[in-house]
């Protein structure tokens, strides 16, 4: 499953979503895309406030942090 992970630079809270999808059961299943919302002024504008975000590519569902690997477990099904 391919995932849209939006991050920012120097972003501590991204670094524990980092944590956290790496806990999950399909961590090893997941295509995960990193985008820098800095480099687009409509993505900082959507992202900006609420960083990290996960987008799932197939139904474009999004979590936005704080999220538990729990709630990741869900998001993922």
């Amino acid at each position: 499953m391919k995932i849209y992970f939006y991050t920012g630079p120097h972003c501590s809270l991204c670094d524990l979503a980092d944590v956290e999808i790496a806990r999950t059961s399909m961590s090893s299943s997941l295509t995960i895309e990193k985008i820098n919302i800095r480099q687009s002024t409509k993505l900082y504008h959507l992202y900006g406030a609420r960083i990290p975000v996960l987008k799932r590519d197939d139904n474009n569902k999004e979590i936005g942090w704080p999220f538990t690997t729990a709630d990741l477990e869900e998001f993922l099904q």
